[in-house]
């Protein structure tokens, strides 16, 4: 990503480049209210600041599973099986507080759909068991009440709907987007959503099929200071903000956050050894309290990381003994220092990737290697010039004129053991004019995922130019974003 001294070094011709008007191909686009939404009214930075300034949370994985001794629940069983017999949302607060946790996140809906506020939609919910609760409202009235922020989790994928990959109708998507607004209309104001099963490799439901720029404008018309987290970081490079507001790294998963990532991010974690309560767990193992502490949060913390612990209700719907031990042991362990350093801006990426599936050539490729692979998509293929090139180029034809204001180039750097940095030595990004290639910004060695804000241009051809060093670099994606001013 380009640092803040480097785009102010490439401003004046990067402004230049954009304001030229050859044969009416490329201008200067509007960007007037009529273009896109402006999505919140605080400057995302100091949300993200705001955030990880809160250092430590507790995620409450609570629902139909809980009765299951499962980590997804079963979407056929009865609802009546939902059944909390001695529900205490303050003591979960208690505990939490006990941690010196400062906020929480509860999984308001899992994967098989069962809502634990009372809808009014016609989905599976708390308003339909016989002993009706709303465990949305008591949760966030006891964690508010302990002085604690709040933040709902919410899953995109729901069997008991139906919505799967595949099966997204446009009546499902207003499914979604009228939970979404019982939730952030219903229940006060709500720090941050952390979505889930959605472009996910085990979900497989795309950000078209369920659109994410729809969904997130929606949450930032309700909530326009409510950061969106997905939680996809297996599908997208660690070090760049893609469809979220905070880099989401799912420990349980095998994510690691970077020694030296910078991105403002969370990272999640199970105290027992899964995500929702299982009758062993009542003499079963926790995670060791220096653990957490020492391993986790201390080191996290350092990284602009926020980690949120997963203590998981029993089906009475309190705390057991043991996790409120470990709790407290850890608040023992543990005081909260205060507000992190300063988080860098990061340009995040929300809208879709207009160079995608586009027609796209390269000055050259190897036998077997297209420049299709850098912009199919996917992170985990790339392009490389051919033998003996130092320098190349890719050209996308975008299919007809669009306006953008974002670049991007991803780079394997770090991928494989014989890639341990950039083998980029400079670059340019280019726009076709009608009559000649027009720069509109250029750097030295990039970072691994390297994003540029440019002024809006429109035009129909983008071109990357490239310059090796002394071995054959490699582009893993090619990005074009129209991004929201």
């Amino acid at each position: 990503m380009t640092t803040r001294r480097r785009f102010c070094q490439l401003a004046a011709q990067t402004t230049a480049a954009t304001m030229l008007v050859g044969n009416g191909s490329v201008a200067t686009a509007q960007t007037g209210a009529d273009h896109l939404l402006r999505r919140r009214d605080r400057p995302l930075l100091g949300l993200q600041q705001q955030f990880v300034d809160l250092r430590f949370g507790m995620f409450v994985h609570f629902n139909m599973a809980t009765f299951q001794d499962r980590e997804w629940g079963d979407p056929t069983t009865p609802l009546d099986l939902f059944r909390p017999t001695a529900l205490d949302t303050d003591q979960w607060a208690a505990a939490a507080q006990s941690a010196n946790m400062t906020w929480a996140c509860l999984t308001t809906r899992h994967h098989d759909g069962f809502c634990l506020w009372p809808t009014k939609t016609d989905a599976a919910s708390v308003r339909k068991i016989s002993r009706p609760v709303d465990i949305v409202r008591s949760y966030v009235d006891s964690f508010r009440k302990a002085g604690l922020r709040i933040g709902l989790y919410y899953s995109i994928l729901s069997l008991r709907d139906d919505i799967r990959h595949f099966n997204v109708t446009p009546a499902k998507v207003e499914l979604i987007k009228n939970q979404l607004t019982e939730l952030f209309t219903g229940y006060g104001e709500i720090d941050i959503l952390i979505t889930d099963g959605w472009n996910a490799p085990w979900s497989r439901i795309t950000y078209e099929e369920v659109p994410f720029q729809e969904i997130y404008d929606h949450i930032k018309s309700l909530q326009p200071n409510c950061l969106i987290c997905d939680l996809n970081a297996s599908q997208y490079p660690h070090d760049g903000l893609y469809y979220s507001d905070v880099k989401a790294f799912e420990q349980n998963a095998g994510q690691k956050v970077p020694q030296t990532s910078e991105v403002p991010a969370l990272s999640c974690v199970t105290l027992t050894e899964g995500w929702f309560w299982k009758q062993k767990d009542v003499n079963g193992p926790l995670k060791p309290v220096k653990t957490v502490v020492e391993e986790w949060l201390k080191p996290l913390n350092q990284r602009y990381c926020n980690l949120i612990l997963n203590a998981p209700p029993t089906r009475e719907g309190r705390l057991a003994p043991n996790v409120v031990s470990r709790l407290r042991e850890i608040g023992e362990a543990w005081i909260n220092p205060g507000p992190m350093a300063k988080v860098r801006e990061h340009i995040g990426i929300t809208t879709k990737n207009l160079a995608t599936g586009k027609p796209i050539h390269a000055s050259s490729s190897p036998d077997g290697v297209g420049p299709d692979e850098a912009n199919d998509g996917n992170f985990r293929s790339s392009w490389y010039l051919d033998e003996g090139h130092a320098s190349g180029w890719l050209e996308v034809d975008l299919s007809k004129h669009e306006s953008f204001n974002v670049v991007s180039l991803v780079e394997p750097v770090g991928e494989w053991d014989d890639y341990p940095q950039s083998r980029i030595r400079s670059y340019r990004f280019q726009c076709w004019d009608g009559v000649s290639w027009i720069t509109l910004i250029s750097g030295a060695i990039p970072a691994h995922t390297t994003i540029h804000r440019i002024p809006r241009v429109s035009s129909q051809r983008v071109r990357l130019l490239l310059e090796s060093s002394t071995e054959m670099p490699h582009i893993t994606e090619i990005g074009v974003y129209d991004e929201p001013d």
